[in-house]
């Protein structure tokens, strides 16, 4: 199992926990780790965890959220930006990919333990992912109103088009396959381009 080590010494404990949860979650699952095992390798005591996360489940749900609020800054960014809608879209789409490969565990370990989150819990989650989709849904939208995006295909299926490939990433992506993740990343931005030209 993966132990605290020394350059990990300096990082704050919450980090810690997050590091080693995620490696856990991603190796073993996340019902057959346990708490014991996640302070162990965060080389911390189970108050620590218990004081900044107030169970497993929060760590489940901050593993998520984490990517999520990154990925939330950088569309907010894109979107608020003064280039064409149609580049805007292009570099939201494709930061999506990278992002989410740079954070493949989590997007892993999310899609296989959802169902692990309270209703309470996985309502929060989904409130936080729609938002994220209706403003990358807006940028769709502008661009139809415009005339630079078709208007045939709804601007709901497009959105639901890119994100079901991004979402399944974590099933086939690998690191040292044939292309590299700004390789993936252009090619799915592309193909959205593609299936919203007039």
């Amino acid at each position: 199992m993966a132990k605290v080590t020394d350059s990990d010494a300096g990082t704050p404990v919450p980090q810690r926990l997050l590091a080693a949860a995620t490696r856990l979650f991603a190796e073993q699952g996340y019902d057959r780790t346990s708490v014991q095992e996640i302070v162990e390798a965060a080389g911390v005591t189970k108050g620590a965890l218990y004081h900044y996360f107030g169970s497993k489940e929060d760590l489940l749900q901050e593993v998520y959220a984490r990517v999520l609020r990154l990925q939330q800054e950088r569309l907010d960014a894109y979107a608020d930006s003064d280039a064409p809608v149609e580049e805007r879209l292009r570099d939201a789409a494709a930061d999506v990919v990278v992002t989410t490969i740079d954070n493949l565990d989590d997007a892993a370990i999310f899609f296989r333990s959802m169902h692990h989150l309270s209703p309470e819990k996985n309502k929060q989650v989904r409130a936080e992912r729609r938002r994220y989709h209706e403003r990358f849904r807006a940028l769709i939208e502008e661009g139809q109103k415009a005339g630079v995006f078709s208007t045939a295909t709804p601007a709901d299926l497009v959105v639901d088009y890119h994100f079901g490939s991004v979402h399944h990433l974590s099933t086939w992506y690998r690191p040292d396959g044939p292309l590299t993740q700004q390789q993936v990343a252009d090619h799915l931005a592309d193909l959205l381009l593609r299936a919203l030209r007039p």
